[in-house]
């Protein structure tokens, strides 16, 4: 007779549309089970411990870091990676306002800076304040100040900073 093995679970998962099933170690994260075992490499390993924002993806529509995330916590969800903002051919109006803003040197970390600016913006428009927030009770204006502090998961090692603040603030006004 078989023992059940309970150091791994089936889980699907939805990654840009597309319906996954797949059998992962309980202890697995996200990143890794997208990454090796789905070959989905837009999410990128960068400091494995939730510093950089490389590995940002949309998981039901809110940003997070999936080097944080144990896949089984992803069961069922919908996953979203800046490959998959993509729509009829067109860039993300996001991905658009990075590259007319230069908003990458080595792109490295790209694709997490983008799906971070898409959650970011989402969470601006339905009025969530943040630290640097003037009035809480009142819809946030994305001054540059206010992107930057949204944004402070981020980590860009070329210093793109300026392009990345000019190309959200342009998004945000799409």
């Amino acid at each position: 007779m078989t023992q059940p093995d309970h150091h791994h679970s089936e889980l699907t998962l939805e990654v840009d549309g597309i319906r996954r099933d797949l059998s992962v170690d309980n202890r697995m994260t996200l990143l890794d089970a997208l990454r090796e075992r789905l070959d989905v490499t837009a999410p990128k390993k960068g400091c494995d411990h939730g510093q950089c924002g490389s590995c940002t993806v949309l998981l039901d529509g809110r940003r997070v870091t999936t080097c944080l995330t144990f896949a089984v916590a992803a069961d069922g969800a919908q996953i979203t990676t800046a490959a998959g903002l993509e729509q009829n051919g067109q860039l993300h109006p996001v991905a658009q306002s990075f590259y007319e803003e230069d908003a990458f040197q080595c792109g490295y970390c790209t694709p997490g800076q983008i799906c971070s600016a898409v959650g970011m913006l989402d969470e601006a428009k339905s009025g969530a304040p943040s630290f640097v927030t003037d009035d809480v009770e009142l819809s946030p204006a994305l001054t540059d100040d206010e992107i930057r502090e949204r944004m402070s998961g981020n980590l860009c090692r070329c210093a793109a900073y300026p392009n990345i603040v000019a190309a959200i603030g342009r998004a945000a006004t799409r």
